[in-house]
């Protein structure tokens, strides 16, 4: 563990988890979220954004011709956006070389679900329509973004219209929340309250079965799926979503890299440029998705 990641875990433990675990509601988490990006997230120099409604692409640098990243972002369905996650995948786009797609997705306090599984097969058609082949994109997200990347995957299984591959990281996949995690790591994790977690799924689904593939994908389906990369730390409440998600994908037969760290806070890659945990992690990613596209292409 880095100096950096030590002394960032003993802030997100002392100042940040309290309040995340104090914080009144969605419209509040929004907000504190957007301003500790615009505040600490480091931009890329030479980041290019453009925004055409719903997608928000991201580039930086020499960029593959017609590949994409379409990536989820995370923020337990009521905060974040393309703005708070425009750094590291920013990052992510010039470590890949490949357009990084961001859908501005609508949150659980403008729409439930399944409004924010809707938007994302939205994205996922507007880049079929745009030409881009399912070969040509690789799906992404972060915690609740991961899950929701999760689902999509498999609603384009069902299309036959599988990615060249998915990368996730942190990805929350059971809102019913069976993980044993959740407990067993309440103390342990250095950011996320357990506490705020049952309040979340209530904002989100409302009285929607917690089960349902859309919200909680580590019940879908995924035989024919490409690769997937999934990382995640073994301290975080959510660590059993993610295992428990790696092991259910091999047993439908998908080929699935697990890096684990034994400390990082949730989702650590959004501290890039801070932490060089987050950039080593990063780099894994670009790896695995140019490895995707290639393998794709054969």
């Amino acid at each position: 563990m880095s100096w950096q990641l030590a002394t960032l875990s003993v802030l997100l433990r002392r100042v940040v988890k309290p309040r995340l675990a104090r914080t009144p509601g969605p419209a509040e988490a929004a907000h504190d979220m957007a301003l500790a990006a615009a505040l600490f997230a480091r931009v890329p120099p030479g980041l290019s954004r453009l925004n055409r409604g719903l997608l928000h692409w991201l580039q930086v640098g020499p960029c593959a011709r017609r590949r994409v990243i379409l990536w989820l972002h995370g923020g337990g369905y009521v905060a974040g956006g393309p703005d708070t996650h425009a750094a590291m995948l920013g990052r992510l786009a010039l470590l890949a070389g490949v357009e990084v797609c961001l859908p501005d997705y609508r949150l659980a306090q403008q729409a439930p679900f399944p409004a924010a599984f809707d938007d994302a097969v939205a994205a996922y058609r507007a880049l079929l329509e745009q030409g881009y082949r399912p070969r040509d994109i690789v799906l992404g997200g972060d915690s609740a973004g991961g899950g929701l990347a999760l689902s999509v995957l498999a609603w384009a299984l069902r299309s036959g219209q599988a990615p060249a591959g998915c990368v996730l990281f942190s990805p929350w996949t059971d809102l019913a929340m069976t993980g044993d995690s959740l407990r067993s790591n309440a103390a342990a994790d250095p950011l996320l309250p357990v506490a705020r977690i049952e309040e979340l799924v209530e904002i989100y689904l409302q009285d929607a079965d917690r089960r349902d593939p859309r919200a909680s994908p580590l019940y879908a389906e995924f035989a024919g799926a490409g690769p997937v990369l999934i990382q995640y730390a073994e301290t975080e409440i959510l660590c059993d979503d993610c295992r428990r998600m790696a092991q259910r994908l091999r047993a439908q037969g998908v080929a699935v890299t697990e890096q684990v760290h034994p400390g990082a806070p949730h989702v650590w890659q959004l501290f890039d440029g801070w932490l060089p945990e987050a950039r080593a992690s990063l780099t894994e990613a670009a790896r695995f998705v140019h490895t995707s596209f290639a393998a794709a292409r054969r």
